[in-house]
């Protein structure tokens, strides 16, 4: 079995986004050399998410609206956790939309179904942040 492993780093100029980083997860599958295995792609950061859903823009507006009503950013004194700094509702808004996936590779390429895309989401930005990509397999 052989392994491989990719840092992507992010720094976005916005408080949120979401960023399609399926180019980025096929290319490290390309260099890694694996044909069958499992890719993991790891948000390493509390505030920011990794998620799969279709690169749709009105459903990434959906997305953005879904997760205020949730987890709204402001009052930022609703929130216990804020004072250093005003970001519990990233903390929240993570936890919704996941911290990582795991997919099929097959035939050196992800095996995914129709649509299926792999993003970053981005919940407090403006700093850097990391995104693992471990794969595995032969």
């Amino acid at each position: 079995m052989k392994t491989y492993r990719k840092v992507l780093k992010f720094n976005l100029p916005s408080r949120r986004a979401f960023v399609n980083i399926t180019p980025e997860v096929s290319k490290a599958i390309i260099d890694s050399g694996i044909q069958e295995g499992l890719v993991l792609v790891n948000a390493m950061n509390i505030t920011a998410s990794v998620f799969i859903n279709d690169d749709e823009s009105g459903l990434h507006y959906d997305f953005e609206q879904f997760l205020e009503r949730l987890a709204p950013e402001k009052p930022y004194e609703q929130y216990r956790h804020n004072g250093y700094e005003d970001n519990a509702d990233a903390h929240l808004k993570r936890t919704i939309m996941g911290r990582e996936v795991v997919c099929a590779i097959t035939e050196g390429k992800l095996d995914f179904g129709t649509w299926e895309q792999i993003f970053y989401g981005e919940f407090d930005g403006k700093r850097e942040k990391r995104v693992l990509i471990k794969i595995i397999g032969e």
